[in-house]
């Protein structure tokens, strides 16, 4: 073991300073610069390949619209018949809702459903891993996870809160107005 004189540490000091300096010149230079606009993100595929694609993973994060609006909270989906539509407000952010919208646009069938809310089955099931459960109301878009069906609730009474019903949006539309995305073809869509 070499024992280190005091013209040996000092030297060391120095280079281990200038290497400090050095590192602290190349970050400045670096936050200084133009940024280069990240690569846009390759969007997931819309239909599951296998068994184990259509479930839900804990350990992706749910894909964000690539061309949808910059905030998920407020946005407007439209769903639009031959003869009706229906606008929905996204009411809040989470992982299933942007799934949702990273969908769009996209084209359903409804059903009448109990006496209670028109449904329609999505292309594939939603990412909602980290999405909360909802107490669904009249005039609620929903996503029923054990299903993997949407469903717009216009009499939701008797219905409580659960973890596998998550809250998309609201609604504005009667029940009439509601039967008439029954049985046809129905564009659903981001409006700007």
């Amino acid at each position: 073991m070499a024992a280190f004189t005091g013209g040996e540490s000092n030297g060391r000091s120095r280079g281990l300073l200038a290497v400090a300096v050095g590192a602290l010149v190349t970050a400045a230079i670096t936050a200084c610069s133009p940024a280069a606009s990240p690569a846009p993100a390759t969007p997931a595929p819309a239909t599951p390949t296998s068994a184990a694609d259509a479930s839900p993973s804990s350990t992706e994060p749910a894909p964000t619209p690539t061309d949808g609006p910059a905030q998920i909270v407020g946005t407007v989906v439209q769903f639009m018949s031959d003869r009706t539509s229906v606008d929905v407000t996204i009411g809040e952010d989470s992982p299933g809702v942007r799934d949702f919208l990273s969908l769009l646009p996209t084209e359903l069938t409804f059903e009448e459903f109990a006496g209670r809310e028109k449904i329609s089955y999505l292309p594939r099931e939603l990412v909602y891993d980290g999405s909360p459960g909802s107490d669904p109301e009249d005039g609620d878009l929903i996503y029923f996870t054990s299903w993997g069906n949407l469903g717009f609730y216009y009499n939701a009474d008797g219905i409580d809160y659960s973890d596998a019903t998550l809250h998309i949006g609201t609604y504005v539309a009667t029940e009439q107005q509601l039967s008439l995305l029954e049985g046809g073809p129905v564009t659903v869509e981001i409006v700007d």
